[in-house]
């Protein structure tokens, strides 16, 4: 195996997770950290894992530029400090340097490729449950697969990058279109992530279990499908439905990362999972009624959470 320089650029749940798991396969990976930063360079970065708990000697930066150049830019960021990126991404980009996107929404690679050139850019959609516990610690609650995709749908460098994390025992999947594979985790994200701020603060137990929100959930799901093949792919939607549903049915009472976030006050990423879904439906003319509302909903109660909209 090819030992490689992996630097993690947002190291949340999912960077840390993943990167940990990298480390612990003999790669040598970097965390950019902010929040976690001393606890890391003190105790080390631990997993509490389905999988098994473990514990890595992180190495842990306080900038990019202390980090390097490096053969693989793991971006695991926010939508919402997308803005970010490219200057935290660039002090470690090498003429070979490839760049994954691990970050939810649409348009991601888009704004990758016009940075960074579209031949280095590759995405990745985590299909993991996990979060965040005190500092130092990442709580891995289930799931872990991820799928890949290059910008330009290269389907041989996708396969290289998925093998690279096959081998520290990630399950990986390599679909023929990265665009479909966005639309189809959107058909989860926009229905369970999005109601379960709108519904007051729930978790996916509640909206499977209540029939007005789960009929919610179904009919954003169906739209956001009908979004994706108008947008050149190819999704088999009820069945897709079924599966979505029959997921989220052995996850229990999960809290996803946007009402996490919602709790805590910080901003939620409506505007990528919501709001650029709801701006490519028009453009490609497809009625879309309930996610309007619910982007308009979601939006709203972001701004509010965050004490942004004047009520008096």
């Amino acid at each position: 195996m090819r030992i490689m320089k992996i630097a993690v650029i947002g190291s949340g749940a999912v960077g840390c997770f993943y990167g940990a798991r990298l480390a612990r396969c003999g790669h040598d990976v970097h965390f950019l950290m902010r929040r976690d930063l001393e606890a890391v360079r003190r105790d080390g970065l631990r997993i509490e894992s389905v999988d098994g708990d473990f514990h890595i000697a992180a190495q842990a930066h306080a900038c990019s530029a202390e980090i390097g150049r490096a053969d693989l830019v793991l971006c695991a960021l926010k939508a919402t400090a997308l803005a970010e990126a490219e200057e935290l991404i660039q002090p470690c980009l090498g003429p070979e340097t490839r760049i994954l996107a691990m970050i939810n929404g649409l348009g991601i690679e888009e704004r990758f490729a016009q940075w960074f050139g579209p031949e280095r850019v590759f995405g990745g959609l985590a299909f993991v449950c996990c979060n965040r516990g005190e500092p130092g610690v990442v709580r891995h609650l289930d799931y872990g697969r991820i799928t890949f995709g290059h910008f330009q749908d290269d389907h041989r460098q996708a396969t290289e990058l998925a093998r690279l994390f096959a081998d520290a025992g990630i399950e990986t999947h390599v679909p023929p279109s990265l665009r479909q594979a966005r639309w189809e985790k959107l058909m989860w994200n926009i229905p369970f992530s999005t109601v379960a701020v709108s519904a007051g603060g729930v978790t996916t137990r509640e909206i499977m279990a209540d029939s007005g929100l789960r009929a919610l959930a179904e009919a954003l799901m169906l739209e956001t499908g009908r979004a994706g093949n108008a947008d050149d792919c190819h999704i088999e939607i009820e069945p897709m439905v079924e599966k979505m549903f029959a997921n989220t049915a052995t996850m229990g009472p999960y809290k996803p990362s946007m009402l996490l976030d919602y709790r805590f006050k910080r901003p939620l990423e409506v505007e990528a999972i919501l709001g650029e879904p709801v701006r490519r439906a028009r453009a490609l003319r497809v009625a879309v009624p309930t996610m309007e509302i619910q982007y308009a909903l979601c939006a709203f109660l972001d701004r509010l959470n965050r004490q942004e909209v004047i009520t008096e």
